[in-house]
């Protein structure tokens, strides 16, 4: 029986890696598929992971019918043994809809890959969407952790080294100083790091650690008595 599967897990914790073992795995044993993704950290029309592996895939567009498309090329004469979806907390309510019906009524199995939440610590709508209807919902073991060695379990949002909790939910992430918007100022550099919720909650990256860390006004427990690592840059993010 056909499944529609969501994996997740925060930033780091391999999700974009396993899609591409997926996609292998069954490619290996005589299946085709399809891969789709959208606002990859790699650019457009590509399924990348942190590990340096990419692969083309087809732009997850507002107004692309994910039902429409794989039915056309199905019609074509391409068998379609199975979709693998990357970043899929950015496929609307309607598309995730469209890959249960994918699921029911073709045949196809459908390997859907996001985060849950954004950096306010708010579902996705795609998200939401896959909880509701996935005949699976899978954490991944692979833990990414905050800077403090503890389990990261919330994605934070860094605007020039200053983590932030209002914004839009999308945002490009890893936007280079150098660039200049119209009026000649530089483009904030946006980041994305992974935190524990205490440390969410008290809005202190590593950046604000590192800071802390050399104040004399600043207490052990301030710190929660966590050994400081070495400098850490926020990993390369263009996902929430």
């Amino acid at each position: 029986m056909a499944e529609l599967v969501f994996f997740t897990g925060t930033m780091d914790c391999g999700k974009s890696t396993l899609a591409l073992q997926m996609d292998h795995t069954h490619s290996a044993r005589g299946r085709q598929g399809l891969l789709f993704t959208q606002h990859d950290r790699s650019g457009e029309a590509v399924l990348s992971s942190r590990l340096g592996l990419t692969k083309p895939a087809l732009e997850v567009t507002e107004d692309l019918d994910l039902w429409e498309m794989v039915v056309g090329q199905v019609t074509n004469g391409r068998r379609v043994d199975y979709l693998i979806c990357d970043e899929a907390q950015f496929y609307s309510p309607a598309q995730v809809e469209q890959l249960a019906r994918l699921v029911d009524e073709m045949g196809v199995d459908v390997f859907a890959f996001g985060i849950t939440a954004d950096f306010r610590t708010e579902l996705f709508p795609g998200s939401r969407r896959l909880i509701e209807l996935a005949d699976r919902t899978q954490q991944l073991q692979v833990e990414a952790l905050c800077w403090c060695g503890r389990s990261a379990t919330v994605n934070a949002r860094v605007v020039d080294g200053v983590m932030v909790v209002e914004g839009e939910q999308v945002v490009v992430g890893d936007v280079q100083g150098e660039e200049t918007g119209d009026d000649g100022e530089g483009v904030p550099v946006v980041e994305y790091e992974t935190l524990c919720r205490r440390h969410y909650m008290r809005r202190m990256n590593s950046a604000a650690a590192r800071a802390a860390s050399l104040s004399p006004d600043t207490l052990p427990f301030d710190l929660d008595l966590c050994p400081l690592p070495a400098p850490v840059t926020p990993g390369r993010e263009s996902r929430t």
